[in-house]
């Protein structure tokens, strides 16, 4: 299931938000050029994040098989019609 960003920014506190954007910049990390680990790097990068999930670049996905939340890119994730 996807959350909309609106519903993730009014539902989850801001280190709650921030977490998992840091969570997904860690997972990039060797991938689509991102190979920083200092916390300045994933500061710097947290507003780009939260960019691309307002422009629907990125997306939340909920999973209720194992109650998990993960950022992906909108063309790894199968949108259900």
């Amino acid at each position: 299931m996807l959350i909309a960003y609106d519903d993730l920014k009014s539902s989850l506190s801001k280190p709650a938000l921030e977490g998992l954007m840091k969570e997904y910049l860690l997972r990039q990390i060797g991938d689509e050029g991102f190979d920083e680990t200092s916390t300045d790097a994933l500061e710097k990068a947290l507003p780009q994040v939260e960019l691309a999930l307002k422009r629907g670049e990125l997306v939340v996905e909920y999973s209720e098989e194992t109650e998990s939340v993960a950022i992906r890119h909108h063309q790894q994730v199968a949108v259900e019609l």
